[in-house]
């Protein structure tokens, strides 16, 4: 099959010459599946990247070279018994239904042929025919074989199709045992059908299909439930928008059409299609689908929207700041497939475990056969191969496969569904052992909201200068500085000092707008408990900004709740005394002012070398280091972009509790991982001895096998009804 990447919606330009790709992969059924995959492709000369999600079964591929390559890396999949198509959630959807409908009709039409012969076979058992002679028996057996044998051979095609297509491909994959299975056990029992034996195994074959399929059915449906996130995210992007032409008429044109610094019309019950700022209306917009907070949000001129939030009320105008994939909604599904995609230490773990499972399996069935066939048991074939069928369907490793990926996907899930959001795989097992947690101040344990007072005591024009210099910065006080004068010239050429301020030369004058000690160092410091920056330089007279800021409205009750299990402490680069100040306030003992970022990464290395495990809440430039040192690190999603890029989760909403609520979910997590680890060795430690023995039929082998992947999807879903019980 060749399929030309010009014709690849997703197919993405990157830097350079190079390209990326998301997939979907039908066909994986096994963690063999996945290393086969992934080792062909990265085996490839231009492939720089190959990643599959078992739970998904999404593949990203990046490539050096022209995209039309995206052509010969699906043909390559193909010839590896693989159906690969661009990765489409509308289209996956379908793809399910469709998986999900053939699917129950191989269940009822295996399940009806089941309960019939599993009658007739229960008589035979039972002899209720009293005076049952050889010929009766023989004709139910027969019966039995009309009733079955169609059966499975409709019912089980799911299973011999995927096994053709992987020895097809001179590989197996998991089907391949147990289809060797079913049609071993069907074989069999057509063959002392006809030679007139006492005993036939059609009921076990037909149960043996119909409880695989339920197992499969199951499965089916939990993934699903796994792509339901990523695939609510992309159903929120916007098709079509209308754009205001430049003598104001209203043109309906494509997404992708839409550059920054278009005007676009939102009309009420529409989703706003990009990043912005609201140029003209109010209204109020749904933004749960990216914050989790359920109270609309009001909006009005010079508010900033969102991609994919919903309007509720009346008719916006949108100024475009940020399309496609440059929006906050774009970066949240980058993070939870950076999420999905990434490999944590168990993942490895299973997939070394599973790694072995083809070799192992096919060689200890062929020893069980031969050892009850010739030596030393020396019993029927008949029976021999009945134990090798055991063998071969209770060896699945479904169970093992997915006991860490199910409770992964659960967790980004349950995370997610309180607008956090995980941009590392193995961030769950590091915050599961944090034992201390340092904050930063402003924008962090406060609201990141300060407000200028005492501005009628500033020279105007050294407010408007003061304005014109902040608009360069994202800092909280700035930001503040410029809603005080916000018609104020932006000054350009501005250059930030990470933890100091700003410093920009104007008119051949150097000014510097920041710390005391970076403006205007010789100034006394002011013990009022505000947060300050001072404006100086060449000609102007030292001039002190005065802020307050308010804690976020959780912050004293989520410190107070953290404090029972972990050590928390509060660096900031703010004065003393409005550290001590807020401190005081929300409970930190611990805490330490004036810090520069060199200092707060020192503090953080010294944590860690005396033992601890630290976690790093913070949201500024000046922040990005210490969040990069720490063992893991969240951020506010207002936070520098930098800051963002470096933490490992990042939390929607005005609140902290998300720091709490993800630090549980992680510990329950690696729980409940652990459990599903130890699920899976003990159903393989324990059954598949017995069914090396004999002391396990095909059919109970086949339950056997379902049950231990029920148990562990199960168990992995346990972690959302935590979730509720822990998140405040």
């Amino acid at each position: 099959m060749t399929l030309a990447a010009d014709h690849l919606p997703n197919t993405a330009a990157a830097t350079g010459d190079s390209h990326s790709l998301q997939l979907a992969v039908d066909g994986i059924h096994c963690a063999a599946c996945v290393q086969r995959i992934e080792r062909a492709l990265r085996a490839e000369p231009d492939v720089t990247a190959a990643r599959v999600n078992f739970t998904t079964r999404r593949l990203a591929l990046s490539w050096r070279g022209p995209a039309a390559r995206a052509g010969d890396f699906i043909e390559r999949l193909d010839e590896m018994g693989f159906t690969a198509r661009p990765f489409d959630a509308g289209a996956l959807s379908a793809a399910d239904t469709a998986q999900d409908r053939k699917l129950m009709r191989a269940m009822g039409v295996s399940g009806f042929a089941a309960g019939n012969v599993m009658w007739l076979a229960i008589s035979v058992w039972a002899g209720v025919f009293e005076d049952m002679g050889p010929a009766t028996r023989g004709l139910l057996h027969w019966v039995q074989a009309l009733i079955a044998l169609p059966a499975i051979a409709y019912a089980g095609m799911t299973f011999y199709a995927s096994a053709w297509k992987a020895l097809r491909s001179g590989h197996v994959n998991m089907d391949v045992p147990i289809s060797i299975g079913v049609i071993l056990a069907a074989v069999m029992s057509v063959v002392q059908t006809v030679i007139g034996a006492d005993e036939a195994y059609f009921d076990a074959a037909i149960s043996l299909v119909f409880l695989l399929l339920v197992g499969r059915f199951l499965d089916q449906r939990a993934r699903g439930r796994a792509r339901a996130a990523a695939a609510h995210l992309l159903s929120l992007h916007v098709a079509e928008v209308s754009r205001l032409t430049p003598d104001n008429r209203v043109e309906v044109v494509p997404l992708e059409r839409v550059a920054a610094g278009d005007s676009l019309l939102v009309a009420a019950g529409g989703r706003i299609p990009v990043d912005g700022v609201v140029l003209a209306g109010r209204s109020a917009l749904d933004t749960s689908s990216l914050t989790g907070e359920s109270v609309p949000a009001a909006v009005g001129i010079g508010d900033e929207v969102f991609a994919g939030t919903l309007n509720l009320d009346a008719a916006l105008t949108v100024g475009a700041r940020a399309v496609g994939p440059d929006t906050v909604l774009a970066e949240i599904v980058r993070c939870m497939e950076a999420a999905e995609q990434g490999r944590a230490r168990y993942v490895v773990l299973a997939d070394r475990l599973a790694r072995l499972y083809a070799p192992v399996v096919h060689t200890l069935a062929a020893v069980t056969f031969l050892g009850w066939w010739l030596w030393p048991v020396g019993a029927p074939w008949t029976v021999a191969l009945l134990n090798a069928v055991a063998v071969l369907i209770i060896t699945c490793p479904c169970a093992l496969a997915i006991a860490v990926p199910a409770v992964q996907v659960a967790a980004s899930g349950r995370l997610f569904r309180r607008g956090i959001l995980m941009k590392s795989a193995t961030a769950l097992e590091r915050l599961a052992t944090i034992d201390t947690i340092v904050f930063d101040k402003t924008g962090t344990l406060t609201e990141g909201r300060p407000e200028l007072i005492g501005e009628r005591a500033v020279p105007p024009a050294l407010l408007t200068l003061a304005s014109g210099i902040a608009a360069g910065s994202r800092h909280p006080l700035a930001q503040a500085l410029r809603r005080a004068a916000p018609e104020a010239p932006v000054v350009g050429n501005v250059r930030e000092v990470p933890g100091d301020g700003l410093e920009v030369a104007v008119e051949g004058r150097l000014l510097r707008l920041g710390r005391r000690d970076f403006a205007a160092p010789g100034r006394a410091e002011v013990d009022d408990g505000c947060a300050e920056i001072w404006l100086a330089g060449e000609g102007v007279e030292p001039v002190r900004f005065a802020f307050r800021d308010r804690p976020r409205p959780d912050a004293a009750a989520v410190i107070r709740d953290l404090r029972r299990d972990h050590r928390v402490l509060l660096l900031s680069g703010d004065r003393a005394p409005a550290v001590a100040d807020l401190a005081g306030r929300l409970g930190i003992e611990d805490w330490q002012a004036a810090c520069r970022p060199a200092d707060k990464v020192a503090r953080i290395e010294a944590l860690k070398a005396a033992g601890a495990k630290v976690l790093m809440v913070g949201d500024g430039i000046n922040d990005a280091p210490s969040l990069a040192a720490a063992d893991a690190s969240m951020a506010p999603s207002a936070a520098a972009d930098i800051a963002r890029t470096a933490a490992d989760v990042v939390f929607q909403g005005a609140g902290l509790a998300a720091v709490p609520a993800t630090l549980a979910v992680a510990k329950r997590s690696q729980v409940l991982v652990r459990e599903n680890l130890g699920l899976s060795l003990l159903y393989n430690i324990t059954l598949v001895p017995l069914a090396v023995l004999g002391l396990v039929t095909p059919l109970l082998a086949a339950v056997a096998m379902s049950v231990s992947s029920l148990t562990v999807i199960l168990n992995a879903l346990r972690l959302g009804k935590a979730g509720k019980e822990i998140v405040p």
